[in-house]
């Protein structure tokens, strides 16, 4: 009873989702389905390497009260979508998910639209911006970097998702998403929550695309770059530390960075208020710049 109490503020979403309008795009030949909540100007937020959008779904309410939140499916996330289950088929490259993310705001009829990047979908927006800067209003990164850092682990991790099927419910294996945190976790239903939206994930899409950051690179392309960008870096992100967010800022004309302190890398989950607040902070720079 203790730990509901505690919980029971900040997560009092978790008790009924309302997962907001489905609208379904088509994308080269595919639906796509496009989850839309709030009000405001338009906000596109591209979800990481695993858990879909419902991973962020948190946050995108949290942003909702400030901005019309558009959270794509992105290739290999089947059946997300509680309404329509349809979604782009085999995972394509990080280049292919951003024509088609341009494509998908064409569509939708968003002009200039700010783009938000977690993760894996930051290297799918930093690929998006290098490509069609122009068409962007602005640029925001969570947990992000230029070029993808290989490491013994990375390379362990993805050979055993793609050999071996691993159990959703094991709390050993899942004891690994602790490095999400960047510290332990204190158990609640954050951690399950995270646990349960990753596993919805088929482990062979996310291996698929841990092979494709593997090949992630836009470093020299940087310079092409010329929209208003904000870049998130959490403190304690051990999977992309916050001094090579810090160094891409530095890459990017017109760029900043902005440390959440104490957070990992879904410190989007874990400090989502002072995510949100920084990300409206910026936005209103740059609207009062214009």
């Amino acid at each position: 009873m203790r730990l509901a109490e505690k919980w029971q503020g900040s997560w009092r979403w978790m008790g009924g989702l309302d997962y907001g309008r489905t609208q379904p795009c088509r994308v080269q030949g595919e639906w796509v389905d496009v989850i839309r909540i709030g009000r405001g100007e338009p906000l596109v937020v591209v979800p990481g390497l695993a858990g879909s959008w419902k991973l962020v779904w948190p946050l995108a309410r949290e942003l909702a009260r400030h901005f019309e939140i558009f959270l794509p499916t992105l290739r290999g996330d089947h059946g997300n979508c509680p309404i329509l289950g349809q979604g782009l088929g085999q995972v394509g490259d990080i280049g292919e998910s951003a024509e088609e993310l341009a494509s998908l705001t064409r569509h939708l009829g968003l002009r200039e639209p700010t783009i938000l990047g977690l993760s894996y979908g930051g290297a799918i927006a930093l690929e998006l911006a290098a490509q069609h800067s122009k068409c962007l209003g602005g640029l925001i990164l969570y947990g992000a970097e230029a070029r993808f850092h290989r490491t013994l682990g990375s390379s362990i991790a993805r050979r055993v998702l793609e050999r071996f099927p691993l159990p959703s419910d094991n709390r050993f294996v899942n004891q690994f998403f602790h490095l999400l945190y960047g510290t332990k976790p204190e158990p609640g239903p954050l951690v399950d929550f995270v646990a349960e939206r990753i596993w919805e994930t088929d482990q062979s899409v996310i291996a698929e695309r841990l092979a494709q950051l593997e090949s992630f690179d836009v470093s020299d392309r940087l310079w092409q770059i010329d929209t208003p960008t904000l870049v998130l870096g959490g403190s304690r992100d051990v999977i992309v530390p916050a001094a090579r967010q810090r160094a891409l800022a530095q890459e990017i004309s017109n760029a900043r960075f902005e440390m959440i302190e104490d957070a990992g890398h879904i410190g989007f989950l874990t400090h989502r208020a002072k995510v949100v607040r920084s990300i409206c902070r910026h936005l209103q720079q740059v609207k009062a710049a214009v």
